[in-house]
Order: C-alpha cells, then structure tokens, then sequence
C-alpha cells in the first residue's frame, strides 16, 4: 500500500531498488534442494515469558468501536479459550477484531441500502484489494450475525459502485468524510474528486469479484448481483481487455512528482512496453509500486480465477450467458498465455513463475510480499498447492536468490521495494505459514510473527530483520486481520496442538 511519510514509523530512509532481470530461459537441470530444518530454526527464537508480562488488551473501549459483531465476538471468546498460549491469546484479540474496531463505517445510501467503507487504518481511505481483504475472514460468521451480514454487503455494493465509477483507480474517499485526503489530485492521471489514489492493478478488480463471491456462496444471499453488479462487471471486462493493449496502450496513463522511483510510470505514464500475447497488463504492483514489466503474473492467475467466479454467477444468478461466455473466454486466453510466458527454467530451482513478463522474453525473478505475490498464489487459490511449479517457485521466493528475501537477528522473510532494504513484511510470514504443509515449518513462522510485534501486541506493515522494534506503520488492518484469519484457519485444520506446543 501507498502510505504518506507521516504513517511510516522509523522506516528506512530511501528506497532502494533491486531486482534480477533474465532475457532468455535456460534449459538446465535443477539441483536438489537442501530441506530446512524448521523445527531447529522454531527452536531458535526466543519469546518473552508469558508469567513475566501481564497481556492487557489493545483494543479500543467498546463504546469507541466503530462496529461490534457479536458473532466475531464470541468466535474471539470460543478462540481465546482453546489457546493456552497467554502471548498468542493475546495478540489474536488484538488482531482479528481490528478491521471492525477500527477502520468499518457502516451507512445507509438514501434508498435505504447497505453501504460500508473501510478504510485501511492510518490511511483514511478504502483499497479495492485491502477492503476485501479485511473483512475477508469474517464471512464464514456472516450467517450467525444479521448485522454483520449486511455490513458485509455493504463492503460489497461499495466496491460495485467504486467499479463503477473508475475501474482504473485503486483507493477511493468516504463521501461522508469531513476532510478527504486529496493530496495526489496533482496526478498526472484522469483525477477525479471521489479518489484517493488511481494506480491501476488487475488485483484492485480480482479481489471484488473473490470477496461477493465468498459471500454468496455462504450465505446464498443473490440480492448482491443486481444492476450495480452488471455494470461493474462491464467496466472490469471493458478494462481488462483494453490492458491486453492489442489495440495500443490503451487509456490509462499515470505521472507524478515524487522522489520515489516506482510511484510514477516510465515512458511518459505509459509504463515499459509489452508485446501483447493475452496477458493483462498491471501498471502497479500489489504493494501500489510500478511494475518493471506490466505483466504481472501472481495477478494474471488472480484474474483467471477471478472471471470464473463471475461466470458462475452470471450464469447461475443473472442468466447473462453472454456476458458469462465473455468471462470465460478471456480466462482461458491468460490462462493459455501464463502457460506460454510464465514459466523460466532456473539453474538451482527447476521451473519456476517469473513475477513479471513483457511478452517480448524478458523475465522478473523475484516476489514481493504484497498479495497477489509469487507465494500467495496457493493461499489465493489460483494454483494447487502441490503443482510442482508452485513448489520450485515457493523454494526460490523464500530464499537468498529472491532479491526481496531479508534474512536477520529478528526474522525472516519478503520484503520489496515499497519500504526497502532489510525491512520484512509479515504479511509474507504469514503466506508461508498458509501455504505450508509442514508443521514444524508452521510453528517457526507463527513464532516469527510473535517474536517480531515489537511488544505491540499487533501486526505492522514491515519490520527491520535485527531490529523488530523498528518498524512500519503502527496501524494496518489488513495484516492485522490476516494474523486473526491464519490462527482459526490452523484451529479448523486441527492444529491447536501445534499452536498449543509454542
């Protein structure tokens, strides 16, 4: 995410850039990898004595919540107790009901409908991508809790009419805000006064189409697919094809002043050139920095799924085969074209997914940890866990040879370019500990991410690897809620014990 320098909190002083380009693939055989000893490295880190340390909540006083879900309340309550872990306990309570205590407003439009914003945290505006990541965790309860179920349409008929009103933006303002934060209005891109910020990513448009589709499988509630939905799904169709740029480069441009090399587009706002091969092009990354080369592949398979989803409800729902043949048939074109370009036979790791494409042979090597990533792509769902490619790729992202792989005293893990040299994002500990299937593996990261909180009791959106207590922004709900959403998904796994051994 984009942050102003006022949200980083003693953060790196420049960004610093480093990436590995590769112009060809080469056809050599991959050596055999050494297999980490998770349970030695788990061994290694060091928490504070549970009987040392009285765990005070964090949270704000109830009557200070913005939104209160009995449902998350008693899902927090059944949790707690299941945790013997005083340490642990302690920052799931903090952390899963953050989204709601703090960044959910809940309104309704003039014709009586839900309408939710969602802002981020320290940032009072609302991502496409982070909204529908934050409330992600709590559809599974939307059944047991009315009003929390329409705060979650609300979430959902709210990104619709962002959609609607500019398919190519990524953050968006609260109307009902006093004083709208305004301050990229001087870009050098089709600003209008609703925007926060218009950097275009594919995922910006994947993670609507995820979050009312999570929801309506849930629930069953269809009254979500109505006119605003058709439209939207217009715009994501219109937008996706035209950034295939088979007929030019298409409308978008973006320009800003900055001291920041990847907060602007090369090219006179065009971005580097792509040959188009059916791919999508994303002029930004998840993390809101430029891509070197447009094609983004963690978000190219996030695309592919994404338009099946909206298939099966266009089919199922609004009888729109039309427009449900449409979907599917720009699936199967990236999906055919991931197939082609994607893939790079490194030396060491085997085939692999590059994390950036051109279409004319030039490949990325490296991940961010920003979601879409190279090793999000299973927790997603847009690749199995064990298609071997994924594999080789989750080997090569988690190492040295990915060049945002930051290894230190405090930690381990991806960083990128956003904040820097050395600083690691928890949010990537955290797709490790998803994607795994090793619990020894699982136990190290979810002691990581205990020991590198900084005594805070929450997630932040990156730390210093020798020093946790040097860290990024001290509000970010998304990796917040992500935390809550890992520790009940390995409940539901039956991996308490686990969590119970630390």
């Amino acid at each position: 995410m984009k942050h102003p320098e006022k949200s980083v909190r003693n953060t790196v002083g420049s960004i610093l850039i480093c990436c590995t380009i590769v112009f060809a693939a080469c056809g050599t055989r991959p050596a055999t990898q050494n297999k980490v000893n998770y349970a030695e490295k788990a061994k290694s880190i060091v928490l504070e004595q549970d009987n040392l340390k009285v765990y005070t909540s964090k949270r704000p006083k109830l009557e200070e919540r913005l939104f209160v879900s009995q449902a998350v309340e008693n899902k927090i309550a059944k949790v707690t107790q299941m945790l013997s872990n005083a340490r642990l306990r302690w920052m799931f309570e903090n952390c899963f009901p953050n989204t709601l205590d703090t960044t959910v407003r809940y309104y309704k439009t003039e014709n009586g409908e839900d309408d939710s914003l969602v802002y981020t945290g320290d940032i009072h505006a609302m991502w496409l991508r982070d909204s529908g990541a934050q409330v992600w965790p709590y559809i599974k309860l939307a059944n047991e809790d009315e009003a929390l179920k329409k705060m979650l349409r609300g979430v959902i008929l709210r990104q619709f009419r962002f959609i609607i009103l500019d398919p190519y933006a990524n953050a968006f303002l609260d109307p009902h805000d006093p004083n709208p934060d305004h301050q990229w209005m001087s870009d050098g891109t089709d600003m209008k006064p609703e925007l926060h910020e218009r950097k275009w990513e594919i995922d910006s448009l994947c993670y609507p189409l995820r979050l009312a589709y999570e929801y309506w499988k849930v629930t069953g509630d269809s009254s979500i697919f109505g006119e605003e939905w058709l439209l939207a799904m217009t715009n994501i169709l219109k937008t996706f094809k035209e950034q295939q740029k088979k007929d030019g480069h298409g409308p978008y441009t973006f320009l800003r002043k900055t001291d920041r090399q990847l907060d602007t587009m090369s090219n006179r706002g065009l971005g580097n050139p792509v040959k188009p091969v059916g791919l999508i092009a994303s002029a930004f990354r998840p993390s809101d920095d430029a891509t070197t080369f447009q094609f983004l592949i963690p978000s190219n398979f996030f695309a592919v799924t994404s338009l099946r989803k909206a298939a099966e409800i266009l089919t199922q729902v609004n009888q729109n085969n039309d427009q449900a043949k449409e979907c599917r048939d720009l699936a199967d074109e990236v999906e055919a074209a991931l197939k082609q370009y994607a893939v790079y036979k490194h030396p060491k790791y085997g085939e692999i997914y590059a994390y950036e494409v051109d279409g004319f042979g030039n490949q990325l090597l490296m991940d961010d940890a920003n979601v879409p990533s190279l090793l999000a792509m299973s927790y997603l769902g847009d690749v199995p866990v064990n298609d071997p490619i994924y594999q080789n790729t989750r080997n090569f992202v988690w190492s040295e040879d990915n060049p945002y792989f930051f290894s230190g005293k405090a930690g381990e893990g991806i960083g990128g370019p956003h904040v820097g040299y050395d600083m690691v994002w928890p949010m990537s500990i955290m797709m490790k500990a998803f994607t795994s299937q090793d619990d020894d593996e699982i136990k190290y990261c979810i002691k990581m991410l205990m020991a590198t909180d900084a005594g805070t009791g929450f997630m932040h959106e990156s730390f210093h690897k020798d020093d946790p207590t040097n860290f990024t922004r001290e509000w970010f709900a998304w990796q917040n809620t992500l935390f809550g959403e890992l520790i009940i998904k390995l409940i539901d796994e039956g991996k308490l014990d686990l969590l119970n051994s630390i």
